[in-house]
């Protein structure tokens, strides 16, 4: 690695931005392109969308390149992809999951991969805290009450079943998400279970919750939020007997995938009425038109945007540019991914 600081001069690594069309241009101010002329040698206004099949000015900046920093939409990178890239050493993902993109021939060849993925669990853990508290308080039942109603009303009676104090809150998977979550529910009067495989008893108190069983959480919580790994053990986690368990008048919160709830028997609780659903991701990723997700009124259904939007992809590239400057510092990265730890992380 390169050893030089924001400000000294010195060796520069070369570096080649590699993500989706579009991305580059919501996820980089000038500021950050001009901080990248500083830190590395690379023209900060060209990005490559294809390195499968690059352009000759693509292939001729893959081919010099140390560093990829890469984003949503990058192109995987194959064994044929990275002959390609001789030269390069390490990948700064600019946004969380690197399953996508890097490819067990990026391991094989010992490059260091590191990911914002700490910057982006914030958003989603702030939209979780949200609706932890909204549900709670059955704002989405009273809006759409006061709506109908138009009148005065006697709230106090019709809200005799909501409210936040005291509410037993489970929080499936301790990940980055889940123990931010976690950490942002501390203030409140809640009474917090967690559930995750790899989490001891004394780990969870220390988390601010009690350690349980999976059954145990659902069939407890009046909320459930859901915040493990997409993996094949995690597939349908949220099992029918699962919702089943479930108290009535309960709101399962689900801001990780689709495929980790059951939503087939989900839907029939939510139809009647005894359960109540925050659905950021569903599976498939887009309901079909004739869903009646889109249109039940216990039902909160949005389109996977909990995670970073408008300004929150500033702060992934704020912890990007954090990563290269350390590159170019000869310094280890602070959000090292390891191969390891794919097998039980998003």
């Amino acid at each position: 690695m390169h050893s030089t600081t924001d400000n000294a001069p010195g060796p520069r690594p070369r570096l080649l931005l590699a993500m989706g069309p579009g991305v580059a241009e919501r996820l980089l101010t000038d500021t950050h392109r001009a901080r990248l002329a500083a830190l590395t040698r690379t023209d900060p206004h060209l990005v490559a969308h294809d390195l499968a099949t690059p352009t000759p000015e693509v292939a001729a900046a893959l081919a010099e390149a140390e560093l990829l920093l890469t984003c949503w939409g990058a192109t995987p990178l194959t064994a044929e992809v990275l002959e390609r890239a001789p030269r390069l050493e390490a990948v700064v993902h600019a946004a969380g999951s690197v399953k996508h993109h890097i490819t067990d021939a990026c391991w094989e060849r010992g490059i260091a991969v590191t990911s914002a993925a700490a910057a982006n669990a914030l958003p989603v853990a702030e939209y979780t805290l949200a609706a932890i508290l909204f549900a709670g308080k059955r704002v989405l039942r009273s809006a759409q009450r006061y709506a109908e109603l138009r009148t005065g009303h006697d709230w106090l009676t019709d809200s005799a079943d909501s409210g936040n104090y005291r509410r037993t809150i489970g929080i499936v998977g301790a990940s980055r998400i889940g123990r931010r979550v976690l950490e942002l529910l501390r203030p409140f009067d809640l009474d917090v279970l967690l559930h995750d495989p790899y989490v001891t008893p004394a780990e969870a108190r220390a988390l601010g919750a009690e350690g349980v069983g999976l059954d145990e959480l659902c069939a407890r919580s009046t909320v459930v939020s859901v915040h493990a790994p997409q993996l094949p053990a995690t597939y349908r986690m949220i099992s029918a007997a699962r919702i089943a368990s479930m108290p009535d008048g309960a709101t399962l919160i689900n801001t990780a995938r689709g495929s980790l709830v059951d939503e087939e028997a989900l839907l029939p609780h939510l139809v009647a009425g005894r359960l109540h659903a925050v659905l950021d991701v569903t599976d498939p990723e887009l309901p079909p038109p004739d869903s009646p997700l889109y249109t039940l009124p216990n039902v909160l259904l949005t389109p996977h945007v909990a995670g970073s939007l408008g300004n929150e992809l500033h702060r992934m590239a704020d912890r990007a540019l954090e990563e290269v400057a350390r590159y170019g510092r000869g310094e280890p990265f602070a959000e090292e991914v390891r191969a390891a730890d794919l097998g039980r992380s998003a």
